[in-house]
């Protein structure tokens, strides 16, 4: 039926049953035998579909694996993985892609059972496997996720029964390490347990899996109550669920709680699954879930406490989705430092409050909350990008230590392990 209708466009032979052919009285004779032959499929094997390619005027189209694939000429000329086109050793590119005519296209293509092969112009080579195209494919790419997870509620996580990683196994085992990071990646928290309680230890534990991010607030921080800093964090009041840095322009991707001692009541830290709950949005009212994926927030910070003088301003949308497959990738919410809404016109406002309300819901239900006591030997990580996080009121002296690691690092570590991130 594709076939079919390609044919009525060209206004070309079609090869189905029972289809007639046409020809084009306004084409020369050679120009029309050019696209009959552009429009037919070719197949790797007289009766085999296993793959099948046509040649378009500017693309390349194949069928494989059940995937029907389009390819740019300059981006098959481009991704040539050929000893002259690309380096191995190190990985990159050698092509210099502005020396490709932006109009480049085969003189010939053939493909066996596991390989295309095109050859261009000057004469070049160029071999690409048949899985590898389907790996690169924009077609592939949406069928693919970028960042596997498990969303998960308060019950979903309980029954899963995620265990926590011995502090040394996680410092000196690459297998400690790897299932601390496969719990991180998946669920968006992972704890270490037996971790001395001193801000010492914590850094060294911290720095197994990235390097740590230093900030405004410092590289590792003591957290108390004294409001030390203009943040009603350092208080002993309830925090409600939120991301934290929502006003750096690119929010800390981790970061890491351990308790060093509480001596009072309270203080229970709670954990909300973001992606769950814009999972939630997504399926009840997608138009609210693009219009939080589209509308740009300011975030704000302005601090002038003692010698801590600073003005911090990000910008972003709440939801923050890959365009090819429309992936969700990272939450920012904060009530607290929402600045003022200044980037949209007052009609998508109402709509920007209701769709907010939706998401605000979801991530206040009870069921979706996870409660943890957070206790000296016992450190958190938590993605910043993924997971809001809050506190109950607490009495007493209650200190905690932490950090914010950069993400790139740590999604490094566990593909050099080769877990997928």
């Amino acid at each position: 039926m594709w076939c079919r209708r390609l044919a009525c466009l060209l206004k070309v032979p079609c090869r189905l049953s029972g289809s007639t052919r046409h020809r084009s009285p306004w084409l020369p004779r050679d120009r029309r035998t050019i696209l009959a032959a552009a429009a037919r499929w070719h197949h790797t094997a007289p009766e085999s579909l296993k793959c099948a390619w046509q040649l378009h005027g500017d693309h390349l189209e194949l069928r494989y694996a059940n995937t029907l694939m389009r390819f740019d000429f300059v981006w098959l000329r481009d991704h040539c993985r050929s000893a002259s086109c690309y380096n191995a050793k190190t990985n990159q590119r050698s092509l210099d892609t502005a020396s490709v005519d932006l109009g480049i296209k085969p003189t010939a293509v053939r493909v066996d059972e596991t390989t295309l092969f095109l050859t261009w112009p000057d004469g070049h080579v160029t071999r690409y496997g048949l899985e590898w195209l389907v790996k690169n494919s924009y077609e592939g790419q949406k069928q693919q996720v970028m960042h596997p997870r498990i969303l998960w509620n308060a019950e979903i996580y309980r029954q899963a029964q995620v265990p926590s990683v011995d502090c040394q196994s996680f410092l000196e085992t690459d297998e400690g390490l790897k299932e601390f990071l496969q719990n991180f990646l998946l669920y968006g928290i992972a704890f270490v347990e037996n971790v001395t309680p001193t801000k010492e230890d914590t850094e060294i534990l911290a720095e197994r899996i990235s390097l740590i991010r230093e900030t405004i607030y410092g590289r590792m921080w003591y957290f108390t109550s004294d409001f030390s800093r203009g943040d009603t964090a350092y208080t002993k009041l309830a925090l409600d669920r939120h991301t934290d840095t929502t006003y750096f322009q690119e929010p800390c991707g981790i970061q890491v709680f351990h308790c060093l001692k509480h001596e009072g009541t309270g203080g229970r830290t709670l954990l909300v699954d973001g992606f769950y709950a814009a999972e939630q949005v997504l399926r009840q009212a997608p138009d609210q879930f693009e219009l939080l994926s589209k509308v740009p927030l300011k975030h704000e910070y302005v601090e002038n406490v003692g010698d801590c003088h600073n003005h911090m301003i990000g910008v972003g949308p709440v939801l923050n989705v890959y365009p090819w497959n429309n992936e969700l990738y990272l939450i920012r919410y904060n009530n607290y430092d929402r600045a003022v809404i200044n980037t949209v016109p007052y009609d998508v406002v109402h709509r920007w409050y209701a769709a907010h309300r939706t998401l605000t819901a979801e991530l206040r239900r009870p069921e979706n909350e996870l409660w943890v006591k957070l206790k000296p030997g016992k450190a958190l990580f938590i993605d910043n990008w993924r997971v809001l996080h809050g506190r109950e009121a607490f009495t007493g002296y209650r200190q905690l230590c932490g950090c914010y690691l950069t993400r790139d690092d740590v999604l490094n570590t566990a593909r050099v392990l080769g877990l997928q991130a």
